[in-house]
């Protein structure tokens, strides 16, 4: 018997002024106890609506409406009341939201908020709750839980902040977990914790697991069945290896054709999804994907395919399913990825001036810790040490690495957020530490930035007009409503998304909004702080073949951090890695993929979702994590290695 069983599921949206908007369209799927169900997709197709509606999240009628059955454990939970949804979340089903900082209260311990939530649930002492958040706290590999339950979530790093936000929703021992992009934001290190926790989790505490994420690798390996869907519609499910590995919805198959891979050839074109996912409120008849479909009949058009079962409990909502057609045959893939134009990148030592656009100069950056009754500084944190590196015209620099190895201090150094402690920074021969009124003004036109979360860097009092607008007003350039929606459908939004604010965007395509308003200027340099982390394939697809369009038309240059070591492999000249302040090991982007010297970086590079050197054998959390030390990472038990057969190739 499953533990959880969704049968035509429908949640439908009534704006006060507009049609209905279908989010969720008879979706049925169902999670049976110890098991990992994965739910992939675009953004907008329904997944965290989905989710939501098993938490009674949704807004109540009649602005939204539900229908449908939710049968956990025997219970339908479509029909309880108010006090019965609060007796069942937490207790019964209990979520992990996709930002652990806006999940965490920033005014409570750690620890208050799990006992907190233990209670609400459970008649139990202080002592009592206390043993069950230390309890939690172990569970989610969080080293000293004792001393976590006094931290606040300031002090805590982003995947300390993770795991607590975990142990706050297994503290009470739900039966059903949903983690909605649980790793998004984090490092390939910490991800591959994480991942092996909740997986071990699932093991230990019989529970079943809803993973919603865009990353086909983690889908791979960490999965054992999974749903995609598109349009608020399942299209395709069954176990991951047979939909990984012989996908029948050409949705699926372009999914898969625009997920980055870490054994691919390096800087190659990404294969797109062409178009965009239908409004909801004005759905097309027939299969919402044909508009997007290189292998649409007519039949498509006139009526929704259903789910057609294809043995092995594999379903596929399409008229081509289980005849072996592919949207794009192999020779045709390899037709459309052609290489990425680009500098040749030649060796820092034999750069003149006039190939450096960027330069950290033996850069030095040092916060001070104070303490005591006079806040006097006792010592120094020392997040960059002695750096040296340089950014050409048109070029791609990669940064990678831990969380707290330094990247994002360093990068904060040529942004003018901090002043070096040493050393010097300059910008096409500008000092960046000391610019006189006319270079700082360039500075600010010619370098951009796309921060890693897409919930802080837009201004909510603000619409995506107003957002895009003003760096071009501030800087005296003329524009009009075209260039507003052009610099939309850049990142694959359209114009009826500018008079919207951000609290009606989901996390990526707020993302795609930040991207939009650094694209604004034409700048010569944009730092990627994890820009595209939040995307989902198809439109990080997009973005990055944007980005490598822009370069090579703009000769833009691009300073790029990120976890994803995929991502790297497909847009990078050169990449830098760094640990603890320092670079280990930096060279052409090649190089360092097919014979890295450091061991720091073949232990990123084995750690990577779908890596060939990290499939078809068991690994810990102690593999997983060289310096979990560092992010109060405990060990875990191994993974299984079934998983890993589902990625292909």
């Amino acid at each position: 018997m499953s533990l959880l069983k969704v049968t035509d599921l429908g949640v439908t949206f009534q704006p006060p002024d507009g049609p209905p908007a279908r989010a969720v369209e008879s979706v049925s799927f169902h999670v049976d106890a110890g098991e990992v169900l994965a739910i992939v997709g675009e953004s907008g197709s329904g997944k965290t609506v989905t989710a939501l509606s098993l938490l009674g999240l949704n807004p109540e009628e009649p602005t939204c409406t539900t229908t449908g059955s939710i049968v956990l454990d025997g219970k339908d939970l479509r029909q309880l009341d108010r006090p019965g949804w609060r007796a069942v979340r937490g207790a019964d089903v209990a979520m992990v939201f996709q930002d652990p900082s806006s999940a965490l209260n920033p005014l409570l311990t750690i620890g208050t908020q799990i006992m907190d939530a233990v209670r609400a649930h459970e008649p139990l002492s202080r002592d009592q709750a206390r043993k069950r958040a230390i309890e939690a706290l172990t569970q989610a590999r969080l080293t000293e839980p004792e001393r976590r339950l006094n931290q606040y979530t300031h002090e805590l790093s982003g995947g300390m902040r993770q795991r607590a936000a975990i142990a706050l929703a297994i503290a009470a021992r739900p039966r059903l977990l949903i983690a909605d992009e649980p790793t998004t934001a984090l490092d390939v290190s910490v991800q591959a914790g994480i991942l092996s926790m909740l997986r071990s989790l699932c093991d230990e505490l019989d529970m079943g697991l809803i993973l919603i994420t865009h990353d086909l690798g983690v889908v791979a390996e960490q999965a054992d069945r999974v749903c995609v869907m598109y349009a608020g519609r399942v299209v395709e499910s069954g176990p991951t290896a047979q939909v990984l590995g012989d996908p029948q919805m050409p949705y699926t198959q372009a999914l898969m054709a625009a997920t980055p891979r870490v054994d691919a050839p390096a800087r190659q074109r990404l294969t797109s999804v062409t178009g965009q996912p239908p409004n909801l409120a004005s759905r097309p008849p027939g299969c919402s994907f044909a508009p997007r479909c290189p292998v649409a009949v007519d039949s498509c058009t006139e009526q929704a395919p259903a789910l057609v079962e294809l043995g092995h409990d594999h379903r596929a909502a399409c008229v081509h399913a289980g005849t072996g057609r592919q949207v794009l045959p192999a020779e045709q893939v390899a037709q459309d990825r052609p290489h990425l134009t680009g500098p040749a990148s030649a060796p820092a030592s034999h750069r003149t001036t006039d190939d450096v656009l960027a330069e950290f100069d033996a850069v030095d950056l040092r916060y001070p810790i104070r303490s005591g009754l006079l806040r006097r500084v006792t010592r120094h944190v020392e997040a960059v040490r002695g750096v040296s590196l340089t950014v050409a015209p048109g070029e791609t620099l990669a940064l990678v690495g831990e969380s707290g190895s330094g990247k994002t201090s360093l990068t904060k150094m040529l942004l003018r957020l901090e002043k070096p402690s040493a050393g010097a920074v300059r910008y096409d021969g500008i000092d960046v530490d000391r610019p006189s009124p006319s270079e700082r003004r360039r500075l600010q036109r010619e370098v951009q930035v796309v921060f890693q979360n897409p919930y802080a860097s837009l201004d909510p009092r603000m619409t995506v007009r107003q957002t895009l607008a003003e760096p071009l007003r501030v800087h005296g350039l003329e524009y009009g409503e075209a260039d507003l929606a052009r610099l939309l459908a850049d990142v694959g939004l359209d114009a009826a998304a500018l008079d919207r604010h951000p609290s009606a965007f989901s996390g990526g395509q707020r993302q795609r909004i930040a991207i939009a308003r650094a694209l604004a200027l034409r700048p010569r340099l944009i730092v990627c702080d994890e820009a595209v982390s939040a995307l989902d394939v198809s439109i990080q697809a997009q973005v990055l073949n944007l980005l490598a369009d822009l370069q090579a038309e703009h000769g833009i240059a691009y300073l790029f951090i990120t976890h994803n070591l995929a991502v790297v492999r497909s847009v990078a000249h050169r990449i830098a890695v760094m640990r603890e302040g320092q670079i280990v090991e930096q060279g052409r982007a090649e190089d360092i993929y097919d014979s890295p010297r450091h061991e720091y970086t073949k232990e990123l590079l084995s750690m990577a979702p779908g890596h060939p050197a990290g499939l078809g054998a068991p690994r810990t959390a102690a593999d997983a994590t060289p310096d979990s030390h560092r992010d109060g990472v405990a060990p875990a038990p191994s993974r299984d290695e079934e998983r890993s057969a589902a990625w292909p190739g």
